[in-house]
């Protein structure tokens, strides 16, 4: 039988040794996030390859890659406005080791599409990276030379006025929209499979104008093949500060700003977001980075974990009364 004095000594060793598990476990937990990544990261973006959105990716690629010590791979995987890339990230494991590279079409699917390959509950942010206008241009060709004369226009010829989109249904639709709701007026939408082909049949008249976003016809605003009317966020752009916002052009219910950014599926532990959260951050603070993306169109603009989280939620409720609103119907 023990005596009284081994009876203390258990305890106290059971103690110190209950004790010690926490240090042990935290450490652990610690440990994991330190020598994350492992491996090689794969960051799916769902637009081809050779766009903005795919430059940004790759920039981040390229310095992750550096800063972890690990290869980055950026993986285009195109198709149904970026639903499929978003499935596909939606069913990896939830370790870290997939993203993807996403923008306001990943909330705007999850309303529009009817049976989406994946729900607003299957992926989860990481940070929103960059913001951008939509743009409204037009042919250099067509009549109305500001965005005052494009609304009185359409307001005397109500359907006459062409206008391109993206998609339909995509962020460019909703924000053309919330301009012909709130200026009374009403073009022919004629909706594309993509961003390139709308502006490319703008450009070269078969069209008169198109709204885009910002990023994507930079270039070409600039070389004067498109003329940019207005822009839909209630900010001018710090590339064409020129250009009026429709806010201020007796618009203000017009604020409409599209955002790329990274999410991961469901479940990838919230040590590991914020670990990606932080190296990325670090990347889209440095200056000649900066300089880079705004040469592309693009305003960084980054933002915490919980942030995105909140951004996302409060997207969608804004997405969906826009879309019930205009009546614009599931793909």
């Amino acid at each position: 039988m023990m005596s009284k004095h081994g009876w203390m000594q258990l305890a106290v060793y059971y103690c110190a040794l209950v004790l010690g598990l926490f240090p042990m476990q935290t450490y652990a937990q610690g440990a994991q996030t330190d020598v994350y990544p492992q491996r090689s990261v794969r960051i799916v973006v769902p637009v081809s390859a050779g766009g903005s959105t795919d430059k940004i990716a790759r920039l981040i690629a390229e310095k992750l890659g550096t800063a972890w010590g690990q290869t980055v791979i950026v993986e285009n995987i195109t198709g149904a406005g970026g639903a499929i890339g978003a499935a596909q990230v939606a069913r990896a494991k939830p370790d870290g080791y997939t993203l993807v590279l996403h923008s306001d079409a990943i909330v705007l699917n999850t309303i529009l599409i009817k049976n989406p390959p994946y729900t607003s509950d299957d992926l989860t942010g990481v940070m929103r990276l960059v913001v951008n206008p939509q743009v409204l241009v037009s042919n250099p060709g067509f009549g109305p030379q500001t965005f005052k004369e494009y609304v009185e226009f359409a307001k005397a010829n109500p359907g006459k006025l062409t206008l391109a989109l993206p998609t339909s249904g995509g962020i460019a639709h909703i924000a053309h929209e919330v301009l012909a709701n709130a200026a009374d007026i009403k073009v022919n939408y004629i909706p594309y499979k993509g961003g390139a082909p709308a502006a490319l049949d703008t450009m070269a008249g078969h069209v008169n104008a198109t709204i885009i976003t910002l990023a994507a016809v930079s270039e070409q605003i600039k070389a004067g093949k498109l003329r940019a009317l207005a822009v839909t966020t209630n900010y001018r752009s710090p590339v064409f500060p020129e250009v009026p916002t429709m806010a201020e052009s007796g618009y203000p219910d017009v604020n409409i700003e599209s955002w790329q950014g990274l999410l991961a599926p469901k479940g990838t532990p919230l040590a590991v977001l914020e670990k990606i959260n932080k190296d990325v951050t670090q990347i889209m603070r440095d200056p000649a980075n900066i300089k880079q993306i705004e040469a592309l169109g693009f305003s960084v603009s980054i933002n915490t974990v919980p942030e995105v989280q909140v951004m996302l939620r409060d997207l969608r409720k804004k997405y969906a009364e826009t879309i019930e609103k205009a009546g614009i119907v599931q793909q």
